[in-house]
This record gives C-alpha cells, structure tokens and sequence, in this order.
C-alpha cells in the first residue's frame, strides 16, 4: 500500500510540472530609468582598428555602446569620446539625443568575454546620459543600469 502511494505521488509531482524554459541566446537588455528595457534587433561589429560599436534597437530607441576594443576590461564613461554610450529616443518626429562623452555623463561598458571561435561577444553596462538635443522639454539625462549584451554575434569589417 505505501509504495502504491508513493508511485501515485510521484506520477502527480512528475506531471504537475512544466518545463517551460526560455533562453535569452543572444540578448541585450537593461533596465531604462529602472524599467526593463530588452532590444528587438542589434549588431555588433569590430572595425579594422580593433574598436567595438555594438547596436541594439527597442521600438523608436536605439541604443549604441562603443569600446576602443574588444579586449576583457572594464571601460570607463564620460572620460573621452573613444569609449561611449549613446541612446536616440524617437517620439513622434522628434528625436531626443542622449549621450556620455568627454566630461558628460559616467558609467561603464564591461566585456566579460570574446569568444573568437563563434565570434560573439558578452559583457555588462551601466551608464548616466545627458540630454545633448536641443528641446527644452526633453528630459536631462536618461539612466541604464544593470545592462547586458550576451553571446551578441560580431561582424568584422575588413
């Protein structure tokens, strides 16, 4: 009588569960001004100098990350225009420009991992943008935190 019991409870843990698991593979993703923000569409590519500009695109943003290179390391923001971070936001027919540079803005892009048999590239982000548009109603900064861009495939230019 108890292994009778013990097989119909274990018929009824096994066929209660539902495996039902979804990969982010590849991903780039983040939390806009502490919403989650997760692109539809992005690209990565590695220009002839070594430099990485990685795009990605969520309905009328698009988001653009760029390193001097695709080395693991950590790579600061706001300290020059080489390493930066960049979001146009577009409502209507206006687009609002956000952006770190030389003295503007702060964060970081981290690349975690370059995996150059599959040519993908991994890592994390998080940066504080500001308002370089011209319309005084557009918010000052925009904030992403938490970021990440995952096994995102990379193009070489040659």
């Amino acid at each position: 009588m108890n292994r009778i019991f013990s097989v119909i409870v274990l018929l009824l843990v096994m066929t209660s569960c539902e495996d039902e698991v979804k990969f982010n593979n590849p991903a780039v993703q983040g939390l806009k001004e502490n919403v989650l923000w997760k692109a539809t569409l992005f690209t990565a590519v590695q220009a002839p100098d070594g430099s990485l500009v990685i795009e990605a695109f969520q309905k009328n943003d698009i988001l653009t990350l760029k390193t001097q290179s695709t080395a693991v390391k950590t790579y600061l923001l706001g300290d020059d225009d080489v390493n930066r971070a960049t979001l146009a936001e577009k409502e209507g027919d206006i687009v609002t420009d956000f952006s770190t540079g030389e003295n503007i803005g702060d964060g970081q892009i981290v690349i975690t991992e370059l995996d150059a048999v599959n040519h993908t590239i991994t890592g994390e982000f998080m940066f504080n943008a500001k308002n370089e548009s011209e319309d005084p109603l557009a918010k000052p900064n925009v904030n992403f935190k938490k970021g990440i861009f995952y096994k995102v495939p990379i193009t070489i230019e040659k």
